[in-house]
């Protein structure tokens, strides 16, 4: 029989993780911040960097 609530929070986990993935999609540069409270996984921010090259373009 499966426990439900071992599944419900592996089912947790995995949502976690897709989620950060995500936020780790596409970006070239900057940085994703996991932010952990009570040994809680609260948020997850993405900061992206726009980096422009102005080489050659005088």
């Amino acid at each position: 029989m499966l426990n439900t609530k071992n599944h419900s929070k592996e089912q947790q986990t995995l949502n976690l993780v897709n989620q950060i993935a995500a936020a780790l999609q596409g970006i070239r540069f900057g940085s994703v911040e996991i932010i952990i409270h009570e040994s809680k996984v609260v948020q997850i921010e993405r900061k992206e960097k726009l980096r422009f090259d102005t080489k050659g373009t005088t």
